[in-house]
């Protein structure tokens, strides 16, 4: 039997902010997957190592978690006042699908630096020493991400001495701005509050009645007090990822919430949307050991948050819930800033199970609706390898 040969893919790895994948120029690829659909789908989850019913991605670039199994491509945009559309696609680890329902905010903190040094930034617009602004298209959720990456010597500046909680070494800051971050969900009308409240009350048969702050920005995001699903806020991964019962609890209010929020039409389609909406619980400030045997004592957080994604527990906070909760901490009277103490806020420091991180953002209220022009946090971002990806001629 002839069996066909490996093909070779220009991309390049990347880490960005708590994440890391597999970075393409959409030029770059076989022209089958230089569009949407299953070619395109069949080639990432190849690349990736996806569906492993053993859970490894041990024959993929993946490293089977939530974090690790993703890839972005990245095309010069054509939209005014933009310098690079960038579209991400979170890659199940043991299903045969590509979700590309939202963003991932930490790798967004990559593409600003993969922009310039792929040429995708008109170089009249990049100082040799200082600071890059990258105008970036989120195609997914069709949102404008600003970037600010740091310049030396004409080259993307990827070593520092910022650190940022659920990544080892230091590197050079990279700050994002998401504008306008109240995501346009299909059958979310755009609304920042989809259900027109900052609570409501959520039945989830086999849970009970909960109280909820679902929200469109950064991505759609369902919160929860920690305290009424039997939790304080303080938990690390082993406490949540190894109890069935209890990652069936979360799954089950994700669903239910996602229904509520105009996601999907009934709870049965949930399984075939994992990426998003999110599921996170919050709680009043506590002292904790992070994952890294950090102490973070009560009075280094304004409140504490813990974030499921792909049905897990994660091991730091996606850049995007991260968006969600600084947003729904600047509204008054949502369970985020009632967990912070309340009021009007314009950034929260949050612990999360790696440690913390503090994220801004700007609220208006206006005409019965509030509205957030921006939030802000930084992450940083560097280039791991870069080359080709191989994968067998006829896996798309």
């Amino acid at each position: 039997m002839i069996y066909a040969p490996q093909i070779r893919i220009p991309a390049t790895c990347m880490r960005g902010g708590t994440s890391k994948g597999v970075f393409f120029r959409l030029q770059d690829l076989p022209d089958a997957a230089q569009v949407p659909g299953k070619a395109r789908d069949a080639l990432l989850l190849r690349v990736i190592g996806s569906p492993d019913p053993y859970g490894k991605q041990i024959d993929g670039m993946g490293a089977a978690t939530s974090s690790t199994s993703k890839a972005v491509i990245l095309s010069k945009s054509n939209r005014p006042g933009h310098d690079v559309d960038y579209l991400f696609g979170q890659v199940s680890i043991d299903q045969p699908f590509v979700d590309w329902s939202g963003n991932c905010g930490n790798l967004s903190a990559a593409v600003g630096p993969f922009a310039v040094s792929n040429g995708m930034v008109d170089a009249s617009r990049v100082p040799r020493d200082g600071m890059a602004v990258v105008r970036i298209w989120q195609a997914n959720i069709g949102k404008t991400i600003v970037a600010h990456v740091p310049m030396s010597g004409g080259a993307v500046q990827e070593t520092g001495d910022f650190e940022l909680d659920g990544v080892t070494f230091p590197a050079a800051e990279v700050q994002l701005e998401f504008m306008d971050p109240a995501a346009d969900e299909e059958g979310a009308g755009g609304a920042m509050f989809p259900t027109g409240q900052l609570v409501d009350t959520l039945d989830v048969p086999g849970v009970g009645a909960l109280q909820a702050t679902m929200i469109n920005a950064g991505i759609p995001t369902i919160f929860v007090n920690a305290e009424a699903i039997g939790y304080s806020g303080t938990e690390l991964q082993d406490a949540i990822n190894g109890d069935a019962a209890a990652l069936a609890k979360f799954e089950a209010i994700r669903a239910h919430g996602a229904v509520r929020m105009g996601l999907i039409q009934h709870i049965d389609e949930a399984a075939g949307r994992q990426h998003t909406p999110k599921v996170a619980f919050v709680a009043k400030p506590a002292g904790y050991t992070a994952s890294s045997g950090k102490a973070i004592a009560a009075s280094d957080v304004d409140l504490l948050v813990r974030a499921l994604s792909m049905g897990k527990l994660h091991h730091a906070m996606m850049g995007t819930a991260a968006v969600a909760i600084g947003t729904a901490a600047a509204v008054p009277g949502t369970l985020v800033n009632l967990a912070a103490g309340g009021g009007e806020r314009a950034a929260v420091r949050f612990g999360h199970p790696s440690g913390t991180l503090r994220v801004g953002a700007q609220a208006t209220h206006a005409d019965g609706e509030w509205r957030v022009t921006k939030a802000v946090m930084s992450r940083s971002a560097r280039v791991l390898m870069e080359g080709w990806v191989r994968v067998p001629g006829d896996a798309f």
